[in-house]
């Protein structure tokens, strides 16, 4: 078995919307589902389970054109409105464990807008090369937000 690799990374990103706005989009089903998911062209969604609360969990499974099957996997353990979302989740690809990771969402008012700081500590398991991909396609899942967010 290979050891595990450890990373950190923090995406920070400005909305235009309120704090309010921006939650909302995480913590509603129909808010997220506009942005929270694979590439439309690229990637079909198999399974969606949706309990944002604390405790709840939540999981979305996908197949993309190649076939590959990715399924993310996540529990909330805090949850402040308008402000702090912290979880925890796992990643699996082809339904084998790839990673293991504890992110915070913080929401902070900026202006008329909002400054989203999205820190995120993973565990990559055995011999999973990551490469950066995880913090492209969270980024990119945070374009699809921005584009997506009612004024």
């Amino acid at each position: 078995m290979a050891e595990a690799v450890h990373d950190k990374f923090v995406i920070d990103r400005r909305f235009r919307q309120s704090p309010a706005r921006v939650f909302a989009a995480f913590a509603t089903e129909e808010g997220k589902a506009r942005w929270f998911s694979g590439p439309n062209e690229l990637w079909d969604m198999v399974d969606r389970h949706f309990d944002f609360r604390v405790g709840g969990t939540e999981h979305l499974e996908g197949k993309w054109q190649s076939g590959t099957v990715t399924r993310f996997d996540c529990s909330y353990h805090d949850i402040v409105p308008d402000s702090r979302i912290v979880y925890a989740y796992r990643m699996k690809l082809n339904g084998k464990p790839i990673s293991v990771n504890l992110c915070s969402i913080e929401l902070l008012p900026d202006g008329e807008g909002t400054r989203l700081l999205h820190t995120e500590h993973g565990i990559y398991l055995d011999g999973y090369e990551d490469n950066g991909s995880r913090l492209h396609g969270i980024g990119l899942q945070y374009d699809k937000l921005g584009e997506t967010l009612p004024d």
